[in-house]
This record gives structure tokens, C-alpha cells and sequence, in this order.
């Protein structure tokens, strides 16, 4: 594959995914989640029974591309969740198990890449969160779905309703996180693992996979629907505008309720 965003390393039944974009936080746009579309789908041909997926420099994914938000109408920005959505989804309904090795900053659509992964382990000096509410929008990737089913209803409504990041240890306790390392071990315990379950019967992993999908920790794919509808009246008002406006310009947002 000639790929732009990503570097894909091709293993004995795993593999490993690393986000290669990091002089922009490898941001998540159009063109990474196509990308990563279209790799998702050459994972599932090549039979890869588990995959580590991460990100280059400082942060795992720093979130969704907030200037060309800033440019939708809510029409586009509608479209644009639903790409995210979808893809996501492709993680989470994919047979191989997904390792995400969190190095650094996970915000906003980088929180919703780990959510979407079946494992997750961190460095101890990663940081989660989704901060879209102080952007004057809503998580727009299935992170107001996943988020509430992995940690509870009363923890995921407060960090989303405050947007505040939460450290390695809290995602930890709350259950995002199964491991929380020393920066230099998480890539090496997380290849370890996919070594491991690459050993393992890849169909077997896969009916695993989908069995503890049905205990009703699974997105439902028209919750994510009606994600995208929110996401697009975010946009589509005078607050959202304003959000999105205020972060490229690096100030802070005068909100009107409107």
C-alpha cells in the first residue's frame, strides 16, 4: 500500500499501525480516516489476528482537524461524523483484536480511537479526555456511546460534560485502560501481547471478541447515527460556530447560548 498517514508493519499474524503524522499531533481528517479505512480492510484479508495500533511523537491522536471543522456547515459536519463513526466501527466489528498504546495525549477523536480498540494500555504520562463541549460541539465519533459503556454513565457524563482531560491512572480506574507503564514499555508490552494472542486461533479471538461485543458493551450503529445528527446541530448554531472559531484563533470562546 502507498500510504500517506500511516506506517503499517506487516508481522506473523499481527501487526503493527502506527499513526505517522506527528508535526500536526497526527490529527484525524478526512484523509487518515480514509486511510485508515482502506488498511482496516487489507488487515482483514491479510487474516492479522491482532494489531498495535499508535502514534508517532508526543501524542497517541490529539483529536479531530478543528480548523476544517470550523469551515463545515452542519450538513458537511454531519457527513464528516459519520465517516468517523463508520471507520470506528469497522475497529470494533473487525476480527482482529485491536491494541491501542496510548504514548501521549489522546483528546477528543484520539479518545475515541482508543475507545474503539479492545485494549488499551498507556504510558503513565498519556492523557485522555474529550474537550469538545469548550469547542461549543460534542464527541462526533461514537465517544458519547463507547465512553458511558466502558466507564460508567456518572464518570463518562462528567468528563464529557466538562470536558476536562483525565490522566492515565484515572482511565485506569474508570476501566479505559488494562495497563498503565513507564513510556519506554508500552510499545514493548503491547507487541509482547499481540505476539501472544497471534498464537492463539484467529477465528476463535474473533468469536471472543464478538461475544463480549453482545454483553452490550457495542455500539449500537443507530446510536451513532443520532450522534451525528447532535453533532451536526452543534454546528449548525451560533455557539458551535463560535467554539470552533475561537480554538483555531487561540482564544478562549464567548459563548451566547445561541
Amino acid at each position: 500500500m502507498n500510504l500517506q498517514c500511516f506506517n503499517l508493519s506487516l508481522q506473523d499474524g499481527w501487526a503493527l499501525l502506527e499513526m505517522a503524522r506527528p508535526d500536526r499531533l497526527n490529527v484525524l481528517d478526512e484523509t487518515v480516516l480514509l486511510e485508515l479505512e482502506d488498511i482496516l480492510k487489507v488487515l482483514k484479508e491479510e487474516k492479522i489476528k491482532a494489531v498495535v495500533l499508535t502514534g508517532q511523537g508526543k501524542a497517541f491522536a490529539a483529536g479531530a482537524d478543528v480548523s476544517a471543522m470550523a469551515k463545515m456547515d452542519g450538513k458537511e459536519g454531519e457527513e464528516f461524523s459519520l465517516l468517523g463513526n463508520r471507520v470506528f466501527q469497522m475497529i470494533e466489528d473487525h476480527p482482529a483484536i485491536f491494541i491501542a498504546a496510548v504514548n501521549g495525549y489522546a483528546l477528543g477523536g484520539g479518545c475515541e480511537l482508543a475507545l474503539a480498540c479492545d485494549l488499551c494500555l498507556a504510558s503513565e504520562k498519556a492523557a485522555f479526555g474529550q474537550p469538545e463541549i469548550n469547542l461549543g460541539i460534542i464527541p462526533g465519533f461514537g465517544g458519547t456511546q463507547r465512553l458511558p459503556r466502558i466507564v460508567g454513565a456518572a464518570k463518562a457524563k462528567e468528563w464529557i460534560f466538562t470536558g476536562q482531560r483525565f490522566s492515565a491512572q484515572e482511565a485506569l480506574e474508570a476501566g479505559l485502560v488494562s495497563r498503565v507503564l513507564e513510556p519506554e514499555q508500552v510499545i514493548l508490552e503491547a507487541t509482547k501481547l499481540a505476539e501472544e494472542l497471534a498464537k492463539k486461533s484467529g477465528p476463535i479471538l474473533s468469536l471472543a471478541k464478538r461475544a463480549v461485543a453482545a454483553s452490550g458493551t457495542g455500539v449500537n450503529p443507530a446510536h451513532g447515527q443520532q450522534e451525528a445528527s447532535f453533532f451536526a446541530k452543534c454546528l449548525s448554531t451560533e455557539d458551535g460556530r463560535e467554539g470552533l472559531k475561537a480554538f483555531v484563533e487561540k482564544r478562549s470562546p464567548v459563548f451566547k447560548d445561541r
